[in-house]
């Protein structure tokens, strides 16, 4: 198959000779105005094939993948061809989509360059397409597959503003000569979803990796385990990252055994100082820097000092209860679903990952030898036009979530002091737009703790209150599917249901921003403040907060 491509794309292009041939160039215009810095679509065409394409990939100058197609008008089958980069290019063959259009034939008529021309509709994905076009020309063809059979195609109109429209024919001795070579053809869906993810990088940090509480679990070459096997770590090499481009961090995760849902954090170890939370891993919590709120207890590795940087939290997230592993539970209208997708948005975070290399861990709290199937990686989208100013400067500054839980590493109780979390920070030169990426969930899982009792958190930038609010969420009910194992009460609720301090079981935790100025260099503080509820017996609330620094 993939040599009769070669051989088919090749003979038709070269089979014209003392044939009608035309070249159309297309232009596209919004709301009236004509696209700027457009690549003009050109169609050639004649009583056997049209070919689709555009003017840079004539010229050589087109940006990959770019894709052109050519219709084969014996068979009404259409030839798509794609250029993934300069070594690889995919190919599939449609015959069928052509047959399947429809269209509303209407009375309306107009003249285009010169050509009567009729009109006809469809609707498409709710988009209301008019299409004009000709019969006075004796071939066929379109800017794109519709109505390529309905005669010449001059223009089409979406939704009444978006339009592309001929600007030129011109009569040809013979098509322009193309040897296409492809490396296979494929069914139109992987044809389409190769095409599609070669539009954007994607960096498999974790895949199908386990995340469990056994003292069996073992590192290897590149993934390395700490506390029991509930924190995978491994060093990832970041490609410069073009500015204005998107970053996404996407995580999947199945239960492999653990029933409960448990908090999870995708992190990235600074390495820059004298210290870093690496050590607390390789040698235990000891090593980590104490911050000391007057409780009289001691919380290691969250904040930041001269020598140390805490862990930079990229994402938080929370599993539901049981996903998969409990599917076989059976509830009436129940189809669970099979596993947990999160997707963020970590844009913000580029300057801290463009051109490094970084550690890169993942955490879920969990005392299950099953645990948590998890797949992490993070996908690079280019933009062509910078929409939003990234932050050129990320300075973590502080994070409670104490993903060595299963190492010694303290819950994050220090809100009990009035005191709270006090970090300070010298900034070596003026910082301008500062503001603080802020991630909070409250835990304490009885009737009365934090996780499902709104509590306050109170922001102060030198002394000063800049921002307050109450995180909270009353929309875990949607989220009952991913739920197997959770647990039914006698009022008709399951615990997955209930609202909590920003968080529900099978989500993640999205950053709110707290816009803080122009900073001037040298020392400032920061102070967050939580009334955190008191002990129950054996049972008591913490909070899980991650700020980052950023700004220009």
């Amino acid at each position: 198959m993939k040599n009769l491509i070669v051989i088919l794309i090749c003979f038709l292009s070269l089979a014209t000779f003392g044939q009608a041939n035309y070249k159309i160039t297309y232009v596209k215009s919004s709301n009236g105005k004509l696209v700027e810095n457009q690549d003009p679509i050109i169609v050639f065409s004649n009583a056997t094939q049209s070919t689709l394409t555009t003017q840079s990939i004539l010229d050589n100058k087109a940006v990959y993948p770019f894709e052109f197609s050519t219709i084969n008008r014996k068979n009404n089958a259409v030839i798509q061809m794609a250029k993934l980069n300069e070594h690889k290019s995919i190919a599939t063959i449609d015959s069928a989509s052509l047959e399947k259009q429809t269209f509303e034939l209407l009375p309306e008529s107009k003249k285009i360059l010169g050509y009567n021309c009729k009109k006809a509709k469809t609707i498409i994905n709710s988009n209301t397409i008019e299409i004009w076009y000709t019969t006075e020309v004796l071939i066929k063809g379109a800017p794109s597959i519709l109505g390529q059979n309905l005669g010449l195609v001059l223009e089409t109109n979406r939704n009444g503003n978006f339009v592309i429209t001929a600007t030129k024919i011109e009569k040809l001795k013979q098509f322009p000569v193309a040897e296409v070579k492809t490396e296979k053809t494929l069914d139109l869906l992987t044809y389409r979803d190769e095409l599609w993810k070669s539009r954007f990088t994607t960096i498999s940090i974790f895949k199908e990796e386990i995340i469990n509480f056994s003292d069996t679990s073992k590192s290897n070459d590149s993934i390395i385990r700490f506390a029991n096997g509930t924190i995978i770590l491994r060093k990832v090499s970041i490609p410069n990252i073009v500015k204005g481009s998107q970053v996404f961090m996407e995580v999947t995760e199945q239960s492999n055994g653990d029933a409960y849902d448990r908090t999870g954090s995708v992190f990235l170890i600074p390495i820059q100082k004298k210290n870093s939370f690496l050590e607390g891993l390789q040698n235990g919590v000891k090593a980590l820097p104490v911050y000391d709120n007057g409780n009289g207890k001691y919380y290691q590795g969250i904040a930041a000092t001269e020598n140390y940087s805490p862990l930079l939290e990229l994402m938080r997230f929370f599993t539901p209860f049981g996903i998969k592993q409990y599917n076989t539970i059976t509830l009436k209208d129940k189809i669970w679903e099979e596993r947990v997708n999160y997707r963020q948005d970590i844009s913000e975070l580029t300057a801290a990952l463009s051109g490094q290399e970084v550690y890169i861990g993942t955490f879920i709290g969990n005392y299950d030898k099953g645990g948590h199937k998890v797949n992490v990686s993070l996908t690079i989208h280019p933009e062509e036009e910078v929409v939003v100013t990234k932050p050129t400067e990320v300075i973590p500054l502080f994070n409670t979530t104490n993903v060595m839980e299963m190492a010694g590493q303290e819950y994050g109780t220090l809100f009990n002091s009035d005191k709270g979390l006090v970090v300070t920070f010298t900034l070596n030169k003026d910082m301008k737009n500062a503001r603080l990426r802020y991630i909070t969930t409250g835990h304490g899982g009885w009737e009365n703790g934090d996780e499902f009792v709104p509590k306050r958190n109170s922001i102060y930038l030198d002394e000063k209150e800049v921002f307050h609010f109450t995180p909270w969420r009353e929309d875990c009910g949607s989220y009952r599917l991913y739920n197997p194992a959770s647990g039914n009460f006698p009022n008709g609720l399951s615990s997955s249901d209930y609202s909590r301090s920003n968080w529900c079981p099978g989500t993640s935790t999205n950053p709110i921003y707290i816009e803080l100025g122009d900073l001037k260099a040298g020392t400032h503080s920061l102070q967050v403040k939580i009334p955190q509820g008191a002990n129950e017996g054996p049972s008591f609330s913490s909070w899980n907060v991650s700020g980052v620094l950023l700004g220009e």
